[in-house]
């Protein structure tokens, strides 16, 4: 897709792109589906069967009220309940650093997915350690915009973590990507160190190793 297009849209970039990775007509599942913004996007677009779990009632009942099939769920407990390859894609869209168990978390959708999509903004970013180094603080930005004392997220990571996370649990980067603070991809021959350092966002495509 086209940056024109793509601001045509009115969608996040990041979930765009993700939207781009899944195969037309795929079975989806989408773990923490706030209101349903990919869903409706992933429905609509590339006509998947496309259902999400979400933790808080406002984003189930807010994704309900546009017609989605959303359920209230943990990621962190009820990914277990799915059957082995239930899915063709799992995808975890800016939660991972939310989740109480990010390995055990990743390692379900690969389990329960044949294959998995994970965004997360990047804590690495030149921005963030510019923020602390100078001001002593935990940064704040567009992505992060939380205060530390009252954020939802609880575990931080950076590009290079997630690359060794992946490495740990055994998968297969089939597609990655890192968005700079202008939603323009990062260029995709550059080292992960680079990419670390200039994108804000990342979106991995993942499968399981044969």
């Amino acid at each position: 897709m086209s940056e024109a297009a793509r601001a045509a849209s009115g969608a996040r970039v990041d979930l765009l792109l993700i939207a781009e990775m899944v195969t037309p007509g795929a079975r989806v599942l989408d773990v923490g589906s706030g209101d349903g913004e990919l869903l409706e996007l992933l429905a609509t677009t590339r006509g998947c069967d496309a259902r999400g779990i979400e933790l808080s009632r406002e984003g189930v009942n807010a994704g309900v009220a546009r017609g989605l099939a959303i359920i209230q769920g943990d990621a962190d407990i009820d990914l277990a309940d799915y059957p082995d390859d239930s899915f063709d894609y799992v995808i975890l869209s800016q939660t991972i650093q939310a989740t109480r168990r990010p390995k055990w978390v990743l390692e379900q959708m690969l389990r329960v997915g044949k294959r998995a999509i994970v965004s997360f903004p990047n804590f690495g970013f030149w921005r963030m350690r510019l923020d602390l180094l100078l001001n002593g603080r935990m940064p704040s930005t567009d992505n992060l915009p939380y205060s530390w004392h009252d954020t939802p997220n609880i575990h931080f990571c950076t590009i290079r973590d997630f690359v060794d996370l992946v490495e740990e649990v055994g998968a297969k980067i089939e597609r990655a990507s890192a968005l700079n603070s202008a939603g323009s991809p990062v260029r995709f021959n550059l080292p992960w160190a680079v990419w670390n350092l200039l994108g804000e966002q990342a979106v991995f495509l993942l499968s399981r190793k044969r």
